[in-house]
C-alpha cells in the first residue's frame, strides 16, 4: 500500500499478529502483517517483543535503517561491533542508525525475562550508507508532561536526548480519562495499545491493537480504568521501502 492510499484509507484498529523470532524470543507484530500488510512510511516495522531469561538475539548485522528500542519490563542487554555494551530497563530507550552496516546482539538481562517495543525507520537513500551511530538514555532524561487526563512521555521528539535522522515524534501516554493526538498534516502514523483499552477514533481500542493514521486527522483516546499506548509519528520520505530480513534498501 503506497503512502497515498495509507492516507486517503479510513483507518480501523486491527490486532497486531503473532512473530516466533526462535527459541525463547516472541513478539506482536504491529506491521507488517497479513491483517495489516503494509510498510508505513516513514516506518518499516513494529512490534513488541518478549524475551525468555537467558534468551535472545545472538550477533547479527543491519543496514539501511534506524532502530528505535523502548523498555517495557526488565532488562536487555546490547553489544554491537560499535564497541558498546549496554543494558536498557524499564522506561529506557536505545537507537542506533544502522546505516552503511552494523552488528549487534540482543538478549534479556540478570536472568530474568524482559519485554519492550523495537521500531524500525526507513533511511532516506542518501543516508544509506551513513557511518553507523548509537545512542541510549535512561527515563530520567526522557521529558514528562502531566495532562488532565492523561501523562505523556516524549522518547523521540522536542527534549528527548534521541535524534533520529529521519523526522518523527514517539509518545509514551498513558490515558487515564482522555488523551487527544495530532501531528503535521504531511506525515503518517500509528498508536499501538500496550496495556489496558477504551475507544480509539470511535472503535474498541486496546493492548496488541495497532491503528494506522494519516492526513489532518485528530485521534481521541479515551478510557473508564487505564489505557497505556505509544503514539508514533514521522515525515514520509516518499522512497520504496524494500525491506529483506534485516536490510532495508
Amino acid at each position: 500500500m503506497s503512502s497515498d492510499e495509507v492516507r486517503d484509507a479510513v483507518a480501523e484498529p486491527v490486532a497486531g499478529g503473532t512473530v516466533r523470532h526462535g527459541p525463547g524470543v516472541t513478539a506482536n507484530r504491529a506491521f507488517p502483517t497479513d491483517s495489516y500488510p503494509s510498510h508505513l512510511d516513514p516506518f518499516v516495522l513494529f512490534e513488541r517483543f518478549d524475551i525468555d531469561p537467558d534468551q535472545g538475539f545472538p550477533m547479527h548485522p543491519h543496514q539501511g535503517f534506524e532502530i528505535v528500542t523502548y523498555m517495557l519490563d526488565g532488562g536487555m542487554d546490547h553489544e554491537d561491533s560499535l564497541g558498546v555494551e549496554h543494558t536498557a530497563y524499564e522506561d529506557e530507550a536505545m537507537h542506533i542508525v544502522t546505516g552503511g552496516g552494523i552488528e549487534h546482539s540482543e538478549f534479556a538481562a540478570d536472568g530474568e525475562a524482559c519485554n519492550g517495543l523495537q521500531l524500525w525507520v526507513n533511511l532516506p537513500r542518501d543516508q544509506k550508507e551513513a557511518d553507523p551511530t548509537y545512542t541510549d538514555t535512561d527515563s530520567e532524561a526522557l521529558p514528562t508532561e502531566e495532562l488532565d487526563g492523561a501523562t505523556v512521555t516524549t522518547v523521540v521528539g522536542t527534549g528527548s536526548p534521541i535524534d533520529p535522522v529521519t523526522r518523527m515524534e514517539y509518545l509514551d501516554v498513558r490515558v487515564t480519562d482522555a488523551w487527544t493526538w495530532s501531528f503535521p498534516d504531511e506525515w503518517a502514523g500509528f498508536l499501538y495499545g500496550v496495556a489496558g483499552e477504551g475507544p480509539g477514533d470511535g472503535s474498541r481500542f486496546g493492548e496488541g491493537d495497532v491503528l494506522p493514521v494519516a492526513g489532518s486527522r485528530d485521534v481521541e483516546l479515551r478510557t473508564d480504568g487505564s489505557l497505556r499506548a505509544v503514539a508514533v509519528s514521522g515525515r514520509p520520505h516518499g522512497e520504496p521501502i524494500q525491506q529483506q530480513g534485516p536490510f532495508v534498501f
